[in-house]
This record gives C-alpha cells, structure tokens and sequence, in this order.
C-alpha cells in the first residue's frame, strides 16, 4: 500500500464496497425471486376487476392489513374493456367472500399495491374466486384537479358582497 496515493486506496476501497453491495443486491434477489418461485405450488388464484389500474404492474404486491400476502400475476383487458387482475395469494390466508380489493399507493409518488379489505363472511374466497367490490386507482392529477376546483368554488362563495377592495381604496383618496 505504500506505493499507492491515499487518492487511489480511497477509490480501491470505494470499488470493492460497490461491488459488494452489487452481489448483496442480486443475493437478495435470488432469494426472493425463488421463496415465490417455490410458493408457488402451495399459491391460490383469485381475480379482481378494475375499471382503471393507472401504475399497477404484474409482480406489485397484494397486501391486506399492511402485510404482504400476495402479488399480481397478470393482468388482461375483458370484452368490455376493464382490467382483471390474476392474483396469486398465499395459500395461509383465507380471504372472506365479501372482501373488497382497492389499488392504492405506497405514498404520494410510491408504487401501487392492492389493499384488500376483508369482510364479516364466514365463507371464503376459493381458488378461481373473484372480489364482488372493487376501488380504482386514484390518480393523483385528478386529485390535485379536484382540490384545486374546491378552493375555487369555496373563494367564489366567501368573496364579500359589497363594493370591492379597491372601490373602497379609490373613494378614501
């Protein structure tokens, strides 16, 4: 090490911390990929019909109380142009029958998921089962679109009747 400048050891070490987490990176990967490769045998089916699924991709998880319990495995258009979702959940969660599925996001610009809202059934949605109550995906220009015309109508109706701010200004010079 004395032959080389504190400038190369610095960029030595810099290397081998990148290429380390680089193979901790695809380690980590491997290993999820596979426990769903080999859960996948014990893996149930269900489907969920959306009329918009704007940033829900195949792989995006499927989540109920905050947990992860499935994923998406397909997705493909219907004769009257909706979405349905093929979704494989764990074969240890049993999903009540009148469950709802909603797309929401992981924060304002996160991934999407779909949250599932389990009902009071005492009957379960079996392999090939579809979710009877569904929620699109928020998009977030048509939230901000929203808030934005709320603030216009609301400053419409509190504008004071009366004469103006200025009128009044001109009338006191």
């Amino acid at each position: 090490m004395d032959n080389f400048t504190k400038e190369e050891v610095k960029n030595f070490i810099i290397g081998l911390c990148v290429i380390g987490m680089t193979l901790l990176c695809i380690g980590l990967f491997r290993y999820q990929h596979n426990s769903w490769e080999n859960a996948d045998n014990s893996d149930y089916t269900l489907f969920a019909t959306f009329n918009r699924t704007d940033g829900l991709e195949i792989g995006n998880k499927v989540r109920m109380a905050g947990i992860d319990v499935g994923r998406v495995e397909d997705a493909v258009l219907d004769e009257d142009f909706r979405a349905t979702l093929t979704l494989k959940i764990r074969s240890d969660v049993k999903i009540p029958d009148d469950s709802s599925a909603s797309i929401v996001s992981n924060g304002i610009m996160g991934n999407k998921y779909i949250e599932v809202e389990p009902g009071g059934s005492d009957d379960f949605l079996a392999e090939g089962g579809e979710f009877g109550y569904t929620q699109d995906a928020m998009i977030l220009e048509e939230l901000i679109d929203r808030i934005i015309s709320l603030g216009k109508s609301k400053r419409k109706t509190h504008q004071p009747s009366g004469p103006s701010a200025e009128a009044v200004q001109d009338t006191e010079k």
